[in-house]
């Protein structure tokens, strides 16, 4: 197994260091980088890590605030963040951000390094405790965006499905021969009509409907243009 190449960002100094040296403990981690704060690990970004492991709050920056600005620059390495805040609110915030995962730092280290494993994978990873909380923030949402699924045109049901196995917009756009800008006009468009915030929530929102079977299992189906 390729070891996980992980850049690491938090501010406190003995938690970050600790953090490295228990990863790497495990043997499927390799940290290519440790930073104070989101804007001291730009530069660690030649890296070129698997995953980025970001604290959310701190005093050099805000770890969801962080998160859109790298989404809005195209840099598309999923970040999972680890912090001790067990607040609805701040997951809500930092999922809609665009986080592939939320963790909490009470976790032992070899269930941080399966969360992270997963997640290079495309999975979205949220802590145990954090899952009924998850639950409840999207519930109150299912019936309503359900109803919109009939807006949604095939292609952009594709996308939806896509988005359910966690693939990346070039995955996409290798996966249904059109190109990455052509995909990402289709994510906004499909995060509007459902009225989501995050390409995480559409995940949720394709699993809950069923959407993410690969195209192989959908026998007869044709690709539309």
């Amino acid at each position: 197994m390729t070891p996980i190449r992980t850049l690491l960002i938090d501010d406190h100094p003995l938690f970050r260091k600790g953090l490295a040296e228990l990863l790497e403990h495990d043997g499927r981690v390799h940290v290519v980088g440790i930073a104070a704060s989101p804007a001291e690990a730009r530069p660690l970004l030649r890296e070129r890590p698997h995953v980025i492991v970001m604290d959310l709050h701190m005093p050099g920056g805000d770890g969801a605030e962080a998160i859109r600005a790298l989404r809005a620059e195209g840099v598309e390495v999923p970040v999972v963040a680890l912090t001790v805040s067990d607040a609805e609110e701040d997951m809500a915030r930092t999922l809609r951000a665009g986080a592939r995962g939320y963790l909490l730092k009470s976790m032992e280290p070899d269930e941080v390094v399966d969360a992270l494993a997963r997640a290079v994978r495309g999975e979205v990873v949220v802590a145990p405790a954090m899952t009924a909380k998850l639950v409840r923030l999207l519930d109150g949402r299912g019936a309503a965006q359900g109803s919109l699924m009939d807006q949604l045109t095939p292609r952009e049901r594709e996308i939806l499905a896509c988005l359910a196995r966690g693939r990346s917009n070039k995955a996409i756009a290798q996966e249904l021969g059109i190109s990455a800008d052509t995909v990402k006009l289709h994510v906004r468009n499909v995060l509007a009509k459902l009225n989501l915030s995050s390409r995480i929530e559409a995940a949720v929102f394709a699993v809950r409907h069923d959407l993410g079977a690969p195209p192989a299992a959908k026998a007869g189906a044709k690709k539309p243009r």
